[in-house]
């Protein structure tokens, strides 16, 4: 039987959603039919959804609603991460959406949408309360908040806080065009009712950082520099960048993945101990981390990243190309499709204690983790040993089969030697939980205005400072190529290197049956 303690925390965790009318603009895209979709049919299974609820796609396609409901249906058939589809549960979807043509640029076709939301069936119960959903390419994001604007369909001063806008990354491409964006934003929205997105945010084991970190007092006395030797943070995919090419080549794993993804990774694992699990203070103590880097000079730069694209190979028995032999990309780019970084921290906590970041393409595995490795003990004990003593590890995996792996030392039997053994625990073995898809939470949570895993504006800005120096020193070095990488391996021997020199080396990628295991969703 549940504590009623236990089921008050329970309700108190499922945020209340008032009657909505969700926009999508730009409706009829990639972003709408994988993601988004799939993720309002998943939040009505699972009664998280108002009963005065609507969507209205707006996008330039000559759609008729009809034709609108038959691609998101076979949309949801195809991308669901459950099946089969519950009938049902897409019928009642299926009556609350509405589709409205529009060109994202012409500032009379949101005219005619403020006229549309007031006609919906179920107008009267909204009350102005609309999210703007802005699945579109970003150089209309400024537009379409502007055109909002000149509608009357943003927030006005001391009213109508529940008009809210999400917006997709990347946010900018440096730190100028970052500050420009904020700017245009918050001029017709105020820096509460803008949501930027990102997805990783949205996992649970990411969520779950904060309360494994200050829920369990044997775990936060240890997370400092006088028992952490490093930590390292890892995503790696084993796809290429497929049809990516013309958006891949100007932006590179340090603008796609590096800024956004690890940076937030990165400041969750780094950040203090918040006053509350209010969104500000959350947010605040994640600045302060970013705040707290000092950024490297040219020299330094150079010294403490790598680089690199994949080369021609064999990945998953197939050929794969070279990155500047893909389509849209030049041939003389560049671009890494691979970045490895050492980043400190100058505070109290973490003064000496290196991070290592790395993401890439085209990589044996495909995962997320975090490994935090403790400093090796005193070995005087086990000066005869004839294996050297090893490091503490605790890897979090944030995917795939996510869960927590603790690597210890203990006795072999009936030697007088040490081995490394482990404790394992994987979420999906754990009771009969349903595990949302990052955009359920995401979404959920912008509907109730709830912000803490949405990124704020100095967040952004601090991030795109740090990458912003690195690409820098990188535009200053004399090259004609950079380093490659063999596909279907964990990237350049130029990134073990960054750790070997300091006598450390990269946690190995997951085993086959950690990928596999009970952990399957």
């Amino acid at each position: 039987m549940v504590s009623s303690k236990t089921s008050r925390m329970a309700m108190a965790a499922v945020p209340k959603i008032n009657p909505t009318a969700v926009v999508i603009f730009g409706a009829t895209g990639d972003l709408t039919q994988r993601k988004i979709i799939p993720a309002f049919y998943h939040l009505r299974l699972h009664n998280r959804l108002p009963e005065h609820f609507a969507i209205i796609g707006f996008a330039r396609r000559p759609y008729s609603e009809k034709e609108f409901r038959i691609l998101l249906k076979q949309a949801l058939e195809d991308y669901s991460h459950t099946h089969p589809i519950d009938l049902a549960v897409w019928q009642w979807l299926e009556q609350k959406l509405f589709y409205l043509q529009g060109d994202l640029a012409n500032p009379e076709d949101y005219v005619k949408l403020a006229h549309f939301l007031e006609t919906l069936p179920d107008a009267k119960f909204y009350k102005g309360n609309f999210l703007y959903y802005l699945a579109t390419a970003p150089k209309y994001f400024a537009i379409v908040a502007e055109n909002l604007a000149k509608a009357g369909l943003n927030p006005k001063a001391g009213e109508l806080e529940n008009r809210r806008l999400i917006v997709e990354k990347p946010f900018g491409t440096d730190l100028n065009s970052a500050r420009e964006l904020n700017a245009i934003l918050q001029k017709y929205f105020p820096e509460k009712s803008i949501f930027r997105i990102d997805h990783y945010l949205g996992k649970e084991t990411v969520q779950n950082l904060l309360y494994f970190r200050f829920g369990n007092s044997i775990f936060e006395p240890l997370w400092d520099r006088k028992y952490i030797d490093h930590i390292q943070i890892t995503v790696a995919e084993t796809q290429t960048i497929g049809s990516r090419g013309e958006y891949y080549d100007s932006a590179g794993a340090s603008r796609d993945m590096l800024q956004n993804h690890l940076m937030q990774l990165f400041s969750l694992i780094a950040m203090e101990p918040p006053a509350s699990l209010e969104a500000e203070s959350i947010r605040d103590e994640k600045v302060k981390v970013l705040k707290s880097v000092p950024i490297p000079s040219a020299e330094e730069w150079l010294r403490n990243s790598v680089r690199a694209q994949y080369g021609p190979g064999i990945l998953g028995g197939k050929t794969v190309k070279a990155y500047r032999e893909e389509d849209k990309v030049s041939r003389k780019s560049l671009t890494e499709t691979y970045v490895c970084v050492k980043l400190e921290v100058d505070n109290w906590r973490w003064s000496g204690v290196p991070f290592y970041l790395r993401t890439g393409k085209a990589l044996a595995k495909q995962f997320s983790e975090i490994c935090i490795v403790f400093n090796r003990p005193p070995c005087v004990l086990f000066a005869n040993s004839t294996k050297k003593v090893a490091r503490n590890w605790l890897k979090i995996r944030i995917q795939p089969n996510e869960g927590i792996h603790l690597i210890f030392n203990t006795k072999v039997p009936n030697q007088p030697a040490l081995e490394e053994a482990k404790m394992d625990f994987y979420y999906r073995r754990y009771g009969g939980h349903y595990f949302p898809e990052a955009y359920e939470r995401l979404l959920l949570d912008a509907l109730a205005g709830e912000s803490t895993l949405f990124t704020r504006s100095d967040e952004v800005e601090y991030a795109w400072k740090i990458i912003d120096s690195l690409r820098n020193a990188w535009n200053e070095e004399d090259c004609d190529a950079i380093p490659l990488y063999a596909p279907g391996s964990m990237g350049p021997v130029e990134a073990d290197e960054l750790l070997r020199r300091e006598g450390r080396y990269w946690g190995p990628p997951p085993k086959e049956e950690e990928d596999i295991g009970d952990g399957e969703s």
